[in-house]
């Protein structure tokens, strides 16, 4: 693996990290004390990522996007994510990038018309419809309980989903059901495209959650006899779980990506509140024991870059990475725990104040060690990996 990116790359992101300084991070006070972002103004923004040519990096260039590949979106969604509002002013925030990549590699022509090119166009939004409250799934996707009826050439979908992110502002959804007959978990569920309008869909409420409210909530819902058409069906049917893990696979390195944004912009806050912040007759930045947690931050964030290039390289050579992609998720995920912890008590009483943007990158990042696969459930298939390599035991 050569770990030199490419010039363009680095200019690349370079012009996102200004285009966030300058048009992005100024929006970040109208998101304040439960509000969110207009549709009005995030429309204007979008513009102007359109106009200096950052949109839709992870896209391919017919479709209007960048085209790059997984390993040169590493340092441009960090560029991104070093505001919360970034992804989605230049179009590669979740959950659309996942759906995206996911129709532009499975749908058909049809499919690509009436959803993919709207999506990635930015004139739609989209939600993935897959976790279920309990006793449905959620990190365990087998456990899935929404079914799907054959009726003639048509389905017929009942089922309670929640947590549909973007489901608020979302044309049309991703659903997840499985066959209602003996078929094995994991080749009896299906993917099914449709209208979020159509008949049978009750939007029941936006799912009250910790950090700042997301733009496009997480709702819950559900489905009433919800008959679709066999023109629905996204692959074929009974590849839902293939279908999905190729998804989730890429989407997991790229909130890494995005977070490592946030937490790099945190780093940064404290070491300039340490620097001039002054106690015990020198500043913060002057004390060991700060100098410690400033350190210790660095190296994590240092640690986590590589292993999402690690991952993302393999990847690109066809590789399915499963355990790199886990062992990435749950270090990424915990280390940007800590890294926002230390800069929250390195600024004290302005960190924990809504003053400054760390106490809500704070709470909104908690979210991050259970969406994509729970930090538990990682380390479950990392362990998996190590039993078959070297246990005792067939694992």
């Amino acid at each position: 693996m050569d770990f030199t990116t490419p010039e363009p790359i680095l200019q690349l992101a370079a012009r996102v990290e200004q285009f966030v300084q300058d048009e992005v991070i100024p929006l970040e006070t109208e998101t304040q004390h439960g509000a969110t972002l207009s549709k009005a103004r995030l429309a204007e923004v979008r513009a102007k990522a359109k106009a200096a040519g950052l949109w839709a990096p992870s896209m391919p260039a017919e479709l209007g996007g960048l085209g790059l590949s997984i390993l040169e979106q590493v340092p441009v969604f960090e560029a991104a994510g070093r505001s919360l509002l970034g992804p989605l002013a230049i179009q590669c925030n979740a959950p659309d990038e996942g759906n995206m990549h996911l129709l532009e590699r499975f749908a058909n022509d049809e499919q690509r018309e009436r959803y993919l090119q709207p999506l990635v166009n930015g004139d739609r939004f989209s939600a993935f419809s897959m976790t279920e409250p309990p006793p449905g799934a959620g990190s365990d996707p087998t456990m899935l309980r929404t079914t799907a009826r054959r009726a003639g050439a048509d389905w017929i979908l009942n089922g309670h989903k929640w947590f549909s992110s973007n489901g608020l502002v979302a044309d049309f959804l991703i659903i997840m059901a499985r066959h209602d007959d003996d078929s094995h978990a994991h080749q009896g569920a299906t993917l099914f495209l449709t209208p979020i309008d159509a008949p049978g869909i009750e939007i029941i409420r936006d799912v009250p959650t910790m950090g700042q409210q997301d733009f496009g909530g997480h709702i819950e819902m559900r489905y009433h006899d919800l008959r679709l058409p066999a023109s629905a069906v996204l692959g074929e049917p009974g590849q839902g779980f293939a279908l999905a893990q190729h998804r989730l696979g890429p989407a997991r390195l790229t909130h890494c990506m995005r977070w490592t944004g946030i937490a790099q912009r945190a780093l940064e806050i404290a070491t300039d509140y340490a620097s001039r912040r002054e106690a015990f007759g020198k500043t913060l930045a002057e004390q060991g024991v700060i100098q410690s947690m400033l350190a210790d931050s660095d190296i994590e964030l240092h640690a986590g870059r590589l292993m999402t290039q690690q991952a993302a390289w393999l990847l690109e050579q066809g590789e399915r990475a499963r355990r790199e992609t886990s062992i990435c998720k749950v270090f990424v995920s915990e280390s940007v725990h800590r890294i926002l912890d230390r800069a929250i008590q390195i600024c004290g009483g302005s960190g924990y104040s809504r003053d400054l943007p760390l106490a809500n990158w704070f709470e909104t990042a908690r979210a991050f060690r259970i969406y994509d696969g729970a930090s538990e459930v990682h380390r479950m298939v990392i362990a998996r990996y190590l039993r078959r390599n070297y246990g005792a035991v067939d694992a």
